[in-house]
């Protein structure tokens, strides 16, 4: 790898590096709390928990036709 190559690949590194080191960071408690949270809050529309209605359920089986 020549020179120029690699002194652009550690340039796109460092930049890469100075843009993560300017995310905000919070402490893994609080993301947890605020999952646990927006989860809570959220669980009435859980299909997996509440389920799905029957007339609005895209996956239920065909009815078959009552005229043949």
């Amino acid at each position: 790898m020549s020179s120029g190559a690699s002194a652009s690949a550690l340039q796109r590194l460092v930049e890469q590096l100075k843009l993560e080191a300017g995310v905000e960071r919070i402490k893994v408690s609080q993301a947890a709390a605020e999952l646990q949270q927006y989860c809570v809050q959220n669980a009435c529309k859980d299909a997996l928990l509440v389920g799905i209605p029957a007339g609005s359920n895209p996956f239920r089986e065909p009815r078959s036709c009552a005229l043949l």
